[in-house]
């Protein structure tokens, strides 16, 4: 396989720019904690799955030889597992701006979403009864959410009694102008996953508290990369992976939160027996626990949480400001060298720098064949049929030269007609 430094012949104007801006990189000794190949490639799919962080194999190692082959049962106690899914919440609550108590991990993104539908409409209920709201019978959601969201939500809707409506995020505040006393729940993406494009979760959520509904935000897209401010925003409850930008590996747990003042009433509708007051005292009649305990289910997977508690030491002493500001600076360069040397590649994610997420979202007719033909070049990217390929772009271990000469390698394949076979080969169904 040729890789993308094979053909790196960027002008000279983008090579200076992308070595000052790399010099200056306050975050550039983290690539270090990453197991990234030598072979000079560019993986711009950590917006799918993030890079291994060094951590994480010998953690697992541990995790399998001396917990489980030596501790046996005994690492419930001796080696923590039975507090992992909280002391690993805290960690990425960290990052989401909640304090501790707040978040749990585990499960999967499905599963918490199907959580928090039927405990908001339990929550509303419970308002309710309480004289605070009449009938509230009205779900909003973008209709361009991933597709899990949209499935889980039609679903619990038909249990809840809710109707769907759909209205992406600019015009979901007419919609609450409209139809404000009936909305139960908002539920939106901080991040489109297909355009990059970054929605305004302070404002929308006031927007929602200003009618009396609960906000559920899918953070899947942004967890690590874009602040949220969870606490500070008041936001309801979040969910999110933590294979994505937080390289908690494939089929990581999931994460769930839920802020103080909404886990004494969350009624979690698959109480399993970690979510009970006193779990270990086997009753027959379920009392659930009174704070982020109640948000758990069943048993954790022990060694995928212990993997995703190695991978986030990669965000040791950063703070999330500072990957948001690199994740600019690296999407900002990617955009005006892909004007300087791409100009037919069309942009579909916003430009400007309060509306972009951590991932680009370029368009053309025969996006597929680049796809396949940047791959042969050692330039990782992915698709999104018809016409899309998106690079997310990973500011632990992504460097503007890296950008570049993904772009470059671009030019290269356009040039050369590299995609115009490629664009013939099968598509598979993952990409």
């Amino acid at each position: 396989m040729s890789t993308a430094a094979d053909h790196l012949s960027a002008p000279a104007p983008l090579l200076g720019q992308a070595a000052a801006l790399d010099s200056a990189d306050s975050l550039g000794h983290v690539r270090d904690r990453f197991d990234l190949p030598d072979d000079g490639s560019v993986y711009l799919v950590g917006n799918s799955l993030g890079a291994l962080p060094r951590a994480v194999a010998p953690a697992v190692a541990d995790a399998v030889q001396r917990q489980w082959g030596r501790s046996r049962v005994g690492g419930w106690n001796t080696s923590g597992w039975w507090a992992a899914p909280q002391r690993v919440g805290d960690r990425i609550g960290e990052l989401l701006g909640a304090a501790p108590g707040q978040v749990v991990a585990g499960d999967c993104t499905s599963v918490q979403l199907h959580k928090v539908h039927l405990a908001a409409a339990a929550e509303t209920r419970r308002r309710s009864a309480d004289g605070a709201d009449g009938a509230r019978r009205v779900v909003v959601a973008d209709p361009a959410s991933f597709p899990t969201d949209l499935y889980v939500l039609a679903s619990d809707a038909r249990l809840a009694g809710w109707e769907v409506v759909l209205a992406s995020p600019p015009d979901v505040p007419a919609v609450l102008a409209a139809r404000g006393g009936e909305v139960a729940l908002v539920t939106l993406s901080q991040v489109d996953y297909r355009t990059g494009e970054l929605w305004d979760l302070p404002g929308l959520t006031r927007a929602a508290h200003d009618v009396g509904a609960l906000v559920l935000w899918d953070l899947c897209h942004s967890a690590g990369v874009v602040p949220a401010d969870l606490d500070a925003n008041d936001v309801d409850y979040a969910v999110g992976c933590s294979y994505k930008f937080l390289n908690g590996g494939p089929g990581a747990p999931a994460w769930i939160y839920v802020p103080h003042r909404l886990q004494a009433a969350f009624a979690n509708p698959i109480p399993g027996w970690n979510s009970a007051a006193q779990p270990f005292a086997m009753t027959a009649e379920y009392t659930p626990a009174t704070d982020i305990a109640v948000a758990r289910t069943g048993t954790p997977q022990m060694i995928s949480m212990l993997a995703l508690e190695a991978a986030l030491t990669a965000y040791d002493d950063v703070e999330v400001q500072a990957v948001r500001a690199k994740s600019l600076s690296l999407t900002g360069f990617a955009l005006e060298a892909l004007d300087a040397l791409v100009p037919e590649v069309e942009v579909v994610t916003p430009r400007e720098p309060e509306r972009r997420g951590s991932a680009l979202a370029l368009r053309h007719p025969q996006s597929w064949g680049l796809v396949r033909a940047l791959h042969a070049r050692g330039v990782e990217g992915d698709f999104r049929a018809p016409d899309v390929m998106r690079w997310g772009i990973a500011p632990l271990y992504l460097s503007h030269a890296d950008v570049l000469a993904a772009v470059v390698a671009l030019r290269a394949v356009l040039d050369g007609g590299e995609h115009e076979a490629a664009e013939l080969s099968e598509r598979p169904t993952v990409t």
